[in-house]
């Protein structure tokens, strides 16, 4: 997937030429924050390596061992560093007067479904501008970062043809040639140490900010690439792309590399990325990365996007793809913006047509078959290699077809244990015509347009029964694929993705996440020129534009909707933004129903689609909005337990833990009670940030509770004004389940829904 050609053996030891650091693991030293300001001088910056250096050289004995230990040292934003350590060195140095916390160097993931489950989106039928985004120049000045894999300078999505001068605002540099970066692309930066201190590697032609996988392209052209017509992907899905934030500047910091233990993003690189991403001065910071929710101050996500959030910049994350298992979404800080995925209503068709007239709605980008008319039709377990299972053969894995039987036919794998294209690929080899993907009972009615080396199409787990069963029952079974063309309109959407990560939050439960949902699947955004869009060495296929799934496509989204909002509303918070966002996104569809799941046999929950659908236009204006500043966070981080003087060096402003602070008492746009004993209340506060008006409260009551609100209106009269309210959560009756409710403040044109999520006592570890 992210693995590029192997690297020699004098490359891979070259860096580790000194034996003393090769017992030894990266650790990453947290120090909490910076005293000085933006502004700080070179020779401030020194200073403080020089700082780090000294505390390392007295655990190791000398200043030489020190800088031969030490990664990276954080100087400008994020306080610390990474370095070299025996275990019994890092414990031992956790304890020290000055340092928040030790954790190891390790990875994290891309959030994308890898055809590896990849599928597709035009961005403009999601984003439907209102007069307010399409002024002329509007978002010249808002400056967008991508943490990722990089970018593809050349791409039309990150053309600079037509912008006005680069904000005098931006400080970031271009590590590129100058001419690949432009007054779009403004900047492009990478992120390696880290990957080699992990790895034990060091091969200087990685060391760029070229995308060669086409995740960071796809994320960044998402959020905010220009708006280029007749963008395809092998001539399906024509139209003109663009990003949520199109006149947005971008910049990329490449921080994920060739897979290692299945992770490809590393903490240290992570929280440099995020230290020079704050310097640089960007307004919005997307990242679709994550790993397995952990305590806040050993994460470096959690760490670096506090960091941001206090200098007034948001981070959007994307919530995970290990959906949709209970207890499974990352990226979960209040201080963090989490994004689930839904589809859309296009279809990238490709049917299976029975000669028994049964006819099954598919997606597929393949070619088309060669002849017209039916062809035989075997299922894959029929059609076993010797000494292979009908079960192995059944999901296509390499060498499990005989070419005997296959040969000339249509051939039916199911999904599942290995990529979606590689069996195709597998198909290919055993000389089929073409191939059908069948959903197993887990992916349901999750449908991925792949671009398979041979004629294709993917049907939905029900269908997949029915055609087997025609299989099985039917003395010459015979199919035809259509060929693709894109459907619109396709109804119940949006539906929840069956990849999406689900919460309830593990780390903290009183705080709701995701927050959101937003298109995630088969989206249609700019890809990489270095290699195929399958990622298969068989594959030699280029393509400017390629479709990808996975929360990593709908954080992009979301991160394109606020950098809008941030040119609309340039005072508002961080907070305020996401509040915006969220309390204004909608939980039914498009047929005026609930959101469906994944399998559309029942309605998407709080923990599936956080507080729903997002609507931009709507997102413009929410008036009201649940704002919060830094201090909010970190008096949240002194209720769940961190002591004084470690939040104290987090907030590296004065700051001091109030005597109590309920968590379920910040200002958050949605609440959690996830351990209700008898009765609580819950307190927030509303912001008034449009024109005066009488706001009256309206509960959707969770079934076995009973909630109230004081008072029960709420009136302003002037923009800024802000008025708190209580909520009285009361147990009807005993439930060990979560219960979902909802509250909406409205005046008869805003409306301001928060869900509710209660359970009495629930074991979510």
């Amino acid at each position: 997937m992210l693995f590029g050609k192997l690297m020699p053996l004098f490359i891979l030891f070259a860096v580790f030429h000194q034996p003393a650091l090769a017992t030894k693991k990266a650790y990453v030293v947290y120090m909490g924050a910076h005293s000085q300001g933006l502004e700080a001088t070179s020779a401030d910056l020194d200073q403080i390596t020089t700082s780090h250096i000294q505390s390392l050289s007295s655990f190791l004995g000398s200043e030489e061992k020190a800088r031969d230990a030490l990664i990276h040292s954080y100087q400008r934003n994020i306080n610390g560093f990474s370095a070299f350590l025996e275990e019994e060195e890092a414990a031992e140095l956790a304890k020290q007067e000055g340092v928040v916390s030790v954790f190891l160097n390790q990875g994290k993931k891309l959030h994308t479904t890898h055809s590896w489950e990849f599928l597709m989106l035009e961005n403009n039928g999601v984003i439907k501008p209102s007069s307010i985004w399409k002024k002329a120049r509007f978002g010249e000045d808002t400056i967008i970062a991508n943490i990722d894999t990089g970018v593809w300078p050349e791409s039309k999505s990150f053309s600079g043809h037509g912008y006005g001068p680069i904000p005098s605002k931006w400080k970031g540099i271009c590590q590129f040639n100058r001419t690949l970066c432009n007054r779009k692309l403004i900047g492009a930066r990478y992120f390696i140490k880290g990957y080699e201190a992990f790895t034990k590697t060091h091969d200087p032609s990685m060391h760029n900010a070229r995308d060669t996988e086409g995740h960071g392209s796809h994320t960044l052209s998402t959020a905010a690439g220009n708006m280029v017509a007749g963008a395809n992907v092998f001539g399906s899905g024509n139209g003109t792309a663009k990003g949520g934030s199109p006149r947005a500047r971008v910049a990329a910091y490449k921080v994920c590399w060739p897979k290692v233990n299945d992770s490809s993003c590393f903490d240290s690189d992570i929280l440099d990325a995020f230290d020079a991403a704050i310097d640089d001065r960007v307004d919005v910071i997307s990242l679709s990365v994550g790993g397995i929710p952990n305590d806040y101050v050993v994460d470096s996500i959690a760490i670096g996007s506090l960091h941001a959030v206090a200098k007034g910049i948001p981070v959007v994350a994307s919530g995970g793809n290990s959906g949709p298992f209970p207890g499974t979404v990352s990226n979960v800080a209040p201080w963090i913006f989490t994004v689930a995925a839904s589809t859309i209503d296009r279809r990238l068709g490709a049917n299976v047509a029975l000669r028994n007239g049964s006819l099954f709605m598919g997606m597929s980008l393949s070619e088309a078959l060669p002849r017209t008319g039916f062809y035989p039709l075997i299922s894959a377990a029929n059609a076993a290699a010797a000494n292979v299972s009908a079960d192995k053969a059944l999901l296509c894995l390499e060498k499990s077809l005989d070419p005997a039987k296959v040969a000339g036919k249509i051939v039916a794998c199911l999904r599942g244990e290995n990529a979606r294209v590689a069996k195709g690929i597998e198909a290919a080899r055993a000389g089929a015509a073409g191939m059908v993907l069948c959903n197993s009972v887990v992916e349901g009615n999750d449908l991925t347009g792949d671009a398979h080396l041979l004629p294709a199409a993917h049907i939905n787990y029900t269908d997949g029964l029915v055609l087997f069963a025609y299989i099985n029952t039917t003395k010459n079974p015979q199919a035809l694929i259509t060929p693709p063309a894109a459907v619109l309109g396709v109804k119940p959407s949006p539906a929840m993705a069956s990849f999406s990560s689900r919460g309830p939050n593990i780390v903290t439960p009183q705080i709701l996440k995701p927050d959101v949902t937003a298109p995630g699947v088969n989206i249609i955004a700019a890809f990489t020129g270095a290699g195929g869009p399958t990622e298969m060495p068989e594959d030699h296929r280029r393509t400017p534009y390629y479709v990808m799934s996975g929360t990593s496509m709908s954080c992009p989204h979301v991160a394109g909707v606020v950098g809008l909002l941030r040119t609309l509303h340039p005072k508002w918070s961080p907070a305020a933004i996401k509040s915006a966002i969220m309390t204004t996104s909608r939980t039914r569809g498009n047929t005026k129903l609930p959101i469906r799941d994944y399998d559309n046999t029942a309605e998407a929950d709080a923990f599936a689609r956080g507080s729903g659908d997002i609507r931009p236009n709507r997102a413009a204006d929410p008036g009201l909005v649940y704002d919060m500043g830094p201090s909010d966070y970190y008096d949240f981080l002194c209720g769940i337990g961190y002591n004084r003087s470690t939040v104290r060096k987090m907030a590296h402003s004065g700051y001091k833990c109030p005597r109590n602070f309920d968590v379920l008492n910040l200002n958050y746009p949605s609440i959690s009670v996830p351990a209700l004993d008898g009765k609580v209340k819950v307190t927030r506060r509303l912001k008034n940030v449009g024109s005066p008006g009488r706001y009256v409260a309206r509960v959707k009551q969770p079934p076995f509770f009973r909630v109230s609100v004081k008072p029960k209106v709420l009136k302003f009269h002037k923009i800024g004004e802000e008025k708190s309210f209580t909520v009285t959560i009361k147990s009807k009756m005993p439930a060990t389940e979560f219960s979902f409710g909802g509250l909406t403040w409205t005046d008869g044109t805003h409306y301001v829904r928060s869900p509710i999520v209660v359970a009495n006592a629930v074991n979510i570890s």
